[in-house]
């Protein structure tokens, strides 16, 4: 059964990148005001990404995928499954 995504560790394992099923492109200003929202600060902002500060650092594509910086896998799986079920969508 599949939660929406994959979420693959990167090779220096302090980061996470969540690639969500079924979606290949996003409207960077429209997730990246729900992710705002959700209460995290708002650093770069382009038509390449978005970056993000908060409990872990974030970096948005206009693919819809997702770089989660932190070690910790369990919020790096929770973060993503805000991503496909709140910000996403």
């Amino acid at each position: 059964m599949s939660d929406g995504f994959v979420m693959e560790l990167c090779g220096n394992r302090a980061a996470w990148q969540i690639e969500l099923d079924g979606i290949e492109s996003i409207d960077l200003e429209i997730v990246g005001n729900k992710i705002e929202s959700a209460g995290y600060e708002v650093g770069i902002r382009n038509r390449l990404c978005w970056t993000f500060t908060g409990p872990c650092d974030l970096t948005l594509y206009p693919s819809g995928k997702l770089l989660v910086k932190t070690e910790d896998k369990t919020l790096a799986a929770e973060v993503a499954k805000k991503h496909v079920t709140e910000w996403a969508c």
